[in-house]
């Protein structure tokens, strides 16, 4: 039985949506504010995060941000709000859908299938990357340094996903911003740099040269 965190601080609507879950065949537990859905989805394995955008105590997209930096678990944004600004935040912040209220439920739930058929298609049994002292886990995003769980933010999470895939390949500032912004990323090259020395700070061992070696004048290489 699939497991659903329902994060709605309105009580009318998780009251609607609770039972027309369970009666699909899900197992539903609600939390009513921010905070206390994080910790309720950082403190337990889900399949699926329905999240509220406007929420007390935490906004709902600091919460999907906060799940995204420790979990893979897919995101549907669920919200009053509609206009485009609203709907590019909750996908920005990392969710993997966003449906406005007010909705029938059967598109809620035709969402949900689409959700689990791209997580079941996206497995992927060789998802561990190797590199030094480092370990990488695609699909639970835990990222390990010496067999020690280190938190990195999603944007740091790609860069060194790109990086391990292509352990000793040189690759340049360009093609990194396009694997980890994306093709249509409205930001500078140098941004790349910026993100880098974040991710040093967190993988390096101090006093010790850099596992992610400088190309002058064309980019990064991630050494073994």
């Amino acid at each position: 039985m699939k497991r659903i965190l329902l994060i709605e601080d309105e009580a009318h609507f998780a009251a609607f949506m609770e039972p027309e879950l369970k009666h699909e065949g899900f197992s539903v537990t609600v939390a009513r504010d921010g905070r206390s859905g994080l910790e309720l989805a950082l403190g337990e394995a889900w399949d699926l995060v329905l999240l509220d955008l406007m929420l007390p105590e935490m906004d709902g997209a600091d919460v999907c941000r906060e799940i995204l930096k420790y979990k893979k678990t897919p995101i549907i944004m669920i919200t009053a709000r509609d206009s485009v600004s609203d709907r590019v935040s909750g996908l920005d912040s990392g969710a993997d859908d966003y449906i406005p209220k007010p909705f029938a439920i059967e598109e809620l739930l035709a969402r949900i299938r689409v959700v689990f058929r791209r997580q079941g298609e996206s497995a992927d049994p060789g998802s561990l990357l190797a590199g030094g002292n480092l370990t990488l886990e695609r699909e639970s995003r835990i990222v390990k340094k010496a067999g020690t769980v280190i938190a990195l933010t999603k944007r740091e999470f790609a860069l060194l996903e790109a990086l391990l895939k292509n352990v000793n390949r040189v690759m340049s500032r360009e093609t990194l911003l396009n694997t980890v912004w994306g093709y249509e990323a409205v930001v500078d090259a140098n941004v790349v740099d910026v993100y880098i020395r974040y991710l040093r700070n967190k993988i390096d061992e101090p006093g010790s040269p850099s596992v992610i070696e400088a190309v002058r004048g064309i980019g990064y290489v991630m050494r073994r």
